[in-house]
C-alpha cells in the first residue's frame, strides 16, 4: 500500500482527476483519494515515481506520506 500527500485539489473534480490518474498507473489497485485530507492511498504494487508523475501530469503535486 502506497500513501501519498496530494496538494492542489480544491473540488470533487480535482479528486476524480487524481483518482483516475493514479488508477492509470500499472500495478495500482483500490485507489482512494481523500479531498479534505489531501491524501491518497493506492493498493497493489505500483511504481512510486510513476504515481507521482501521473498526478503531476494532471496539475497537482504528490509526495510520499509518512
Amino acid at each position: 500500500m502506497t500513501k501519498l500527500t496530494i496538494t492542489g485539489m480544491t473540488c470533487e473534480h480535482c479528486q476524480h482527476a487524481v483518482k483516475e490518474a493514479l488508477e492509470s498507473v500499472a500495478g495500482s489497485d483500490q485507489v482512494q483519494v481523500d479531498l479534505e485530507a489531501g491524501s491518497a492511498v493506492v493498493g497493489g504494487s505500483p511504481d512510486l515515481s510513476a504515481l507521482i508523475v501521473a498526478v503531476e501530469e494532471e496539475g497537482y503535486q504528490a509526495t510520499p506520506a509518512d
